[in-house]
């Protein structure tokens, strides 16, 4: 791309929300983080990915951390901290970019050029989603994706002013249901190539 887009994408559990971020980002032709970026810090800081796989997008737990003098014992915060400083340097290095989660819906603001997507889904599409990839029943699918939103919510919430998974929140929200995993990246697609065009005065 000519100028720089970063496409920040949310997402309930179950929705399909990686698989469209993934396909998204190939469609465009730009890169795609997820947790690849903590394979990044780990080369960087010399840890195993899997130990801050780990912490990776959860609320910090005030009951076992305290920050003092500006540092935090909490790993979850300071692997959520070490994931925002690497994305603010790729977006001010002018890269774009697909990013799923990690706060990325506020952290580059004053930075670059974002376009913030919800992705949601009803019930009981995510639940057969989740029960298909998963192996499970439909009562630990339920209890699955209960789980993991709510600890979405509460990282995001936590770091962010914004909340997650309100419309205001978003440029776009889109219910991965109605139009099927390769319908919901081509429809976000071209809302993205229907912004370039109209913010570049094409």
């Amino acid at each position: 791309m000519s100028k720089q887009i970063i496409i920040s994408i949310s997402r309930e559990y179950g929705s399909g929300g990686h698989e469209i971020g993934r396909k998204l980002a190939e469609k465009l032709d730009v890169e795609f983080f997820d947790r690849n970026l903590l394979e990044e810090i780990a080369n960087v800081h010399n840890v195993d990915t899997n130990t801050l796989r780990k912490y990776d997008e959860k609320p910090r737990n005030p009951f076992l951390s305290r920050t003092v003098r500006g540092y935090s014992n909490s790993p979850e915060q300071n692997i959520a901290e070490m994931q925002f400083t690497l994305l603010k340097h790729k977006a001010a290095d002018e890269d774009s970019f697909v990013i799923l989660g990690r706060c990325s819906d506020e952290i580059f603001t004053g930075i670059a050029d974002v376009l913030k997507i919800f992705i949601r889904g009803d019930l009981d599409t995510k639940v057969k989603r989740v029960m298909e990839k998963r192996g499970m029943d439909a009562r630990e699918a339920v209890k699955t994706i209960e789980r993991h939103d709510k600890k979405r919510r509460a990282y995001h919430d936590y770091f962010c002013h914004s909340k997650w998974g309100e419309a205001s929140s978003y440029d776009l929200c889109i219910d991965s249901g109605k139009l099927g995993i390769d319908g919901t990246v081509d429809f976000i697609a071209d809302f993205v190539h229907s912004y370039l065009k109209q913010r570049d005065g094409e």
